[in-house]
């Protein structure tokens, strides 16, 4: 039994969510502020959380799979090498989005009524490297609805601070995720797949994807000018700037060796920080 939840969780890349994850949980504190955040509320947000991210993940790899198995990067995976079969999976997307349906019912009604469109957006995205060069942006609007779901968790209401959050995710998910792209720009051009570095070079691709980072934390700078956040929300949000800066540097359109340092490990401490700083500042400042 753990060797096969271990399968599956390595199929849906589980750790990855922690990407989106600390960002909803930090829409949640900020929340908090006019709404009483309880151990039940985080508790199936997070169910939520994880009901979402597994079905988009698991739909994604259905979906994907014929093109997993001639990309040499992917070919590795779990329904392309027949360790899991296409039903197996089919039937994991379902229990997932169960998951996020059942979870949405415990949290409030406008939840609840959202669910399938939140279930619409996150499933649609992989689909849109068939038709359009920035799918890299739905990727990021997909991510980019957990911190307006976690706010409206709290609420019951919609938000425009969680919206401008959500934005804000949105673009540093399109920017870490064309990095990624680059990757496969070869590939890409011979499948006829979309993503920006094939449709405009990988060197223009880095520089638009520089562009989403700048936008990523500017907006995040003005979510806490509006919040009215104290002085360690953006200390830390400088020092996410910095890692972007770093993380921008560490590619280069002929030296794509560290891809994988820049995807994985940078942007998974900025989401982590930005939680624990947003966290720190709301509750301890």
């Amino acid at each position: 039994m753990i060797s096969k939840i271990l399968v599956f969780g390595r199929m849906i890349k589980f750790s990855h969510t922690i990407f989106a994850l600390p960002f909803a949980l930090t829409s949640a504190v900020l929340a908090s502020r006019e709404h009483p955040l309880t151990i039940e509320k985080i508790f199936w947000i997070i169910m939520a959380m994880i009901g979402a991210r597994t079905a988009a993940m698991g739909f994604n790899r259905i979906v994907d799979a014929p093109f997993d198995a001639q990309n040499p990067r992917t070919a590795n995976r779990e329904i392309p090498r027949g360790v899991i079969g296409k039903s197996t999976a089919a039937l994991f997307v379902i229990l997932s989005a169960a998951l996020l349906i059942v979870a949405s019912y415990f949290l409030n009604a406008l939840c609840f009524y959202l669910s399938p469109l939140a279930l619409a957006i996150v499933l649609f995205y992989s689909l849109t490297k068939r038709f359009t060069s920035w799918s890299h942006v739905f990727l990021g609007i997909a991510l980019g609805v957990a911190p307006l779901g976690a706010w409206i968790a709290l609420s019951g209401e919609w938000n425009w601070y969680a919206f401008m959050l959500g934005c804000a995710v949105l673009a540093w998910v399109a920017g870490f995720d064309i990095i990624y792209a680059c990757q496969d720009y070869e590939f890409d051009k011979e499948t006829g797949l979309f993503s920006i570095p094939k449709t405009f070079g990988i060197s223009n691709a880095l520089w638009i994807s520089r562009l989403f980072h700048v936008a990523a934390f500017t907006l995040l700078i003005l979510v806490g000018y509006f919040i009215a956040l104290q002085w360690l929300y953006f200390l830390g949000v400088i020092i996410i700037g910095i890692m972007l800066l770093y993380e921008q540097l560490l590619v280069k359109p002929h030296d794509l060796s560290k891809v994988n340092v820049a995807f994985m490990n940078l942007n998974g401490v900025i989401s982590v920080l930005y939680f624990i700083v947003t966290a720190c500042d709301v509750y301890w400042v």
